[in-house]
C-alpha cells in the first residue's frame, strides 16, 4: 500500500498525530497547513486522496472541494473532509461540495485511517469496473474510462455520482431502494445514512440537465432510470 495521502489540517497537533498514523499504516503522507500550500504542491503531484479540513486559515473547506471538482483535472479526487462541526446541515453540505465522506471531530486516528482505506478501496474497485453502458437519449456510462458522457459531452461527476448513475443506468426501469444503492457503494463500509443518495440524486439530475427528469423518485422507496 503506497498510495499518496494529502492532509490539510491547520492543526499542528492533529496534523502530526494523523500523519503519524497513517504511516504506520503504510501510507505516503504530505501534510499542509493551509489551502495556498496545498494548491502548489497540486502543480506537482495529484495524491491518491485528500482529508480536508473545513476550517483552513486561508480558505473554506466546503469552497476548497467545490474547486477540485469543478477542475477536470482534479474531479474524481477522492476527498474525505474534516470538522469539528457534526450537524447534519454541515454533513450534507460537505456531500453537496462533492466529498466522499465526512468525518466530524474529535475521531479516533485508527477509524480515520480504515475510512482512508474505505474510500481508495471503493475508488479502486470502481476503476476496475469495464462494462460500459448505454442507457439512451445520448447517455453513456463507461465504468473502464469512468466516464459518464451526454450527447457527446462529458459530464463532471463525483465518484459517488458516477456509481450512482452507473448503478440505474445499468438496469432501466429498475427499482434501486436507498439502502440498496447504499449496499451497492460503500457495502460494509458505509458510514452514511440514506439522506447522503438524496443528495447526490439531487445533484446528478441538476448535472443532467433536462435529462435529470429521466431519474425517478419512487416515493418511500428510492429511484430508478427510465428511457
Amino acid at each position: 500500500m503506497n498510495e499518496l495521502v494529502a492532509l490539510v489540517e491547520d492543526d499542528e497537533d492533529i496534523r502530526l498525530l494523523v500523519g503519524e498514523t497513517l504511516r504506520k499504516e503504510r501510507f505516503r503522507v504530505k501534510a499542509f497547513q493551509d489551502a495556498r500550500g496545498f494548491w502548489a504542491f497540486l502543480g506537482r503531484e495529484i495524491p491518491d486522496l485528500v482529508l480536508l479540513d473545513v476550517m483552513l486559515p486561508d480558505a473554506d473547506g466546503f469552497d476548497l472541494c467545490r474547486q477540485l471538482r469543478s477542475d477536470q483535472k482534479y474531479s474524481s479526487l477522492a476527498v474525505i473532509m474534516l470538522t469539528a462541526r457534526a450537524e447534519e446541515i454541515d454533513r450534507v453540505l460537505g456531500l453537496e461540495m462533492g466529498a466522499d465522506d465526512y468525518v466530524p471531530k474529535p475521531f479516533s486516528p485508527k477509524e480515520l485511517a480504515a475510512r482512508v482505506r474505505a474510500v481508495l478501496r471503493r475508488s479502486s474497485k470502481s476503476a476496475a469496473a469495464t462494462d460500459r453502458v448505454d442507457a439512451g437519449g445520448g447517455l453513456v456510462v463507461d465504468s473502464d474510462t469512468f466516464e459518464a458522457t451526454l450527447n457527446g459531452i462529458r459530464m463532471e461527476l463525483t465518484r459517488s455520482e458516477f456509481r450512482i448513475l452507473h448503478l440505474l443506468a445499468s438496469r432501466i426501469g429498475w427499482v434501486f431502494a436507498r439502502e440498496k444503492i447504499l449496499d451497492a457503494l460503500w457495502g460494509e463500509d458505509k458510514n452514511v445514512t440514506d439522506r447522503s443518495v438524496d443528495v447526490h440524486i439531487k445533484n446528478l439530475r441538476d448535472k443532467l440537465g433536462a435529462a435529470g427528469a429521466r431519474i425517478v423518485t419512487i416515493r418511500g422507496i428510492g429511484y430508478k432510470m427510465v428511457r
